[in-house]
């Protein structure tokens, strides 16, 4: 089964074809077709494509929505130029997987796309004003180029974390609120802790029940998740991705009540504020120089800038301030695992949070985590709390549940199963 897997924001739509099904999944040899990446969609859109394994391929053009921008991927992926073989017309794509960001309290699995979903996506808009909206686009730009009869099923990144107990994901504010209007932690990166719990059990050969590890998806969006006998225990981002850990350009965690001061001190509303600590703040604001880590590293290291220094320190110290916190709260963990941009590219970064965790047992062997490439572990074969490293796939695990959501649909409630 070939496999469209879409994740459509509000002015970008990225593509990944991947031939899967149940018994390749079983396997473990998936056949990554080709990719693609639109920005700038509504103007002068920058388009890249690439066969895997091949080069990349670079474009311009004028491209005023989503569906333009798919019709764009179609029309190169079926070409002789692409090289994708197995590819030829658009009837060769038999499923498109999704990824939507929120599922709210009702969408704790993967589920097959219908009238009913769609609806029910548009419900939760005011849960993910920036994201659901742009989700859906990509479903309608599939169903209008591949047909209403294209099989589409919806991947949340909210689904892993519905195992959390109610003792991580209340607020403690007034009970009638989380009732009424659902305000609880949600939790993201979903897909992409289940994939990384996932890929560890299956490198140390674990049932799902022994899996007790800590995983850190750290990039521009970071988090970090709490994983007790394989299911989400408690998560870093919380009602909205703003929780949580500092990232490239968002705050994380701040005192609630900064909101209304700085609203009165510098004449701004809500929303403005809001934005500040979405847009403006993280890596951004702390350093006055970029959200970028691999800057921000060059920067400290070249020129000693005391700003760029302090907001790596901070970084780091917020996410050791979660592996204590979740240690605690798993009562001990075998593991922890770095992924994301950050987390799996950068020994540096790795390095720092690592350092003064040897109160829980860890130790890291420096030549392991200067080495590059692959899932691997970078703790010394002595250490107790083993440190690993390994690659999400947040798009082999939209394809996987797609090509097992159409050959054998799940029950229709209960959490996700963990690949």
């Amino acid at each position: 089964m070939n496999v469209l897997v879409l994740n459509a924001g509000s002015a970008t739509l990225k593509f990944q074809l991947i031939a899967t099904d149940r018994a390749a999944i079983e396997r473990e040899d998936d056949v990554k077709l080709a990719r693609g990446l639109v920005e700038r969609i509504g103007g002068h859109a920058l388009i890249t494509f690439q066969r895997e394994g091949g080069p990349r391929v670079f474009r311009e053009k004028t491209l005023r929505d989503h569906r333009a921008a798919l019709a764009e991927f179609l029309s190169w992926v079926v070409s002789e130029e692409s090289g994708v073989s197995a590819v030829r017309s658009p009837a060769d794509i038999h499923a498109v997987g999704h990824r939507v960001v929120h599922g709210g309290q009702r969408f704790r699995e993967s589920v097959r796309v219908d009238a009913e979903v769609i609806a029910a996506i548009e419900d939760m808009f005011e849960l993910a004003p920036l994201h659901n909206p742009g989700n859906l686009k990509g479903v309608h730009a599939a169903t209008e180029l591949l047909g209403a009869g294209m099989p589409q099923v919806a991947v949340f990144d909210t689904a892993f974390h519905a195992s959390m107990p109610e003792t991580s994901y209340l607020y403690a504010i007034p009970y009638s609120h989380y009732r009424r209007f659902g305000l609880r932690k949600y939790g993201f990166h979903g897909s992409s802790h289940r994939y990384i719990a996932y890929r560890y059990r299956k490198l140390r050969g674990l049932p799902k029940e022994s899996v007790n590890i800590i995983t850190l998806h750290l990039g521009n969006g970071c988090s970090a998740c709490a994983i007790r006998e394989g299911r989400s225990f408690d998560t870093s981002m919380g009602f909205t991705p703003l929780e949580g850990l500092v990232m490239g350009t968002r705050a994380g965690d701040v005192d609630a009540s900064l909101v209304a001061w700085l609203a009165e001190k510098e004449g701004l509303s809500v929303a403005d504020v809001e934005s500040m600590l979405n847009k403006q703040s993280g890596l951004l604001g702390i350093s006055g120089l970029t959200s970028d880590m691999r800057e921000l590293l060059a920067e400290e290291a070249e020129n000693g800038d005391r700003r760029a220094r302090l907001a790596i320190e901070i970084f780091c110290q917020r996410v050791r301030k979660y592996i204590g916190a979740y240690f605690a709260e798993l009562g001990g963990a075998d593991a922890i695992v770095f992924s994301g941009g950050i987390g799996e590219n950068s020994a540096a970064i790795r390095e720092r949070i690592c350092r003064g965790l040897g109160a829980l047992g860890l130790e890291l062997d420096a030549t392991r985590n200067s080495h590059d490439g692959g899932a691997r572990v970078i703790s010394t074969d002595v250490s107790r709390l083993q440190a690993w490293v390994i690659p999400t796939d947040e798009e082999l695990l939209i394809a996987r549940d797609t090509a097992r959501l159409l050959a054998s649909p799940p029950p229709a409630a209960g959490p996700s199963s963990g690949r």
